[in-house]
């Protein structure tokens, strides 16, 4: 296998984060889009020249257009907290601290463009319907991180109703937060996964 050398570490570094960028442009103007005409009412055209790019370019980076509000680029964030994570902690307590602090490192920009997409994918029908593939794909990545710390494999049974278990706590916690914008995301979600790790006795 060739090595990968430090000319094309930092240029794929720059690609990388060109794309990122991009992506963070068209989901602004599509946010403001929904916002303004609604989300049925609005195009990807309509997306594609607020964001001064063309359609084509839009479906490079987001194949559907439900996709511009479910993608983002918090998976390597988590995965790089949930890693960053001390050996000790048990893998509820590894995912808990890993999802609070990713959400503190957060801008204030940041926090309410998530705010802003939560409630969408929760209110509206076809978004909350096509955030399930996505959040199963969540649940495969946990899947994955709990067995690489427990030693053991991501279809096992185990490991898989804990990471279904961490999923429905995010989905909880997403429905309130858009019954409840004005909620502090990370306290909800730190006070729910806190009562799923003392057992969830109600």
């Amino acid at each position: 296998m060739s090595k990968v050398s430090p000319d094309d570490k930092r240029t794929m570094g720059l690609r990388e984060r060109k794309k990122a960028k991009t992506m963070a442009v068209v989901q602004m103007h599509a946010l403001r889009l929904f916002r303004e005409l609604g989300y049925n009412a609005t195009t990807v055209e309509q997306i594609a020249e607020a964001a001064e790019i063309s359609p084509s370019t839009f479906f490079r980076y987001f194949p559907t257009k439900e996709d511009v509000l479910l993608r983002d680029n918090y998976d390597p964030v988590l995965v790089d907290a949930f890693e960053a994570q001390p050996s000790h902690l048990s893998p509820l307590q590894a995912v808990r601290g890993a999802m609070v602090s990713a959400i503190a490192d957060m801008s204030a920009d940041e926090l309410a463009t998530m705010r802003e997409r939560n409630e969408l994918i929760m209110t509206v029908p076809e978004l909350r319907a096509a955030s399930l593939n996505s959040l199963t794909q969540t649940m495969q990545l946990i899947a994955e991180l709990a067995a690489k710390r427990t030693g053991r494999e991501p279809d096992d049974a185990a490991v898989r109703t804990f990471a279904g278990a961490i999923i429905g706590v995010n989905i909880s916690v997403m429905l309130y937060y858009a019954e409840h914008p004005d909620a502090d995301f990370a306290v909800l979600l730190d006070e729910a996964l806190s009562k799923l790790e003392a057992g969830l006795l109600l």
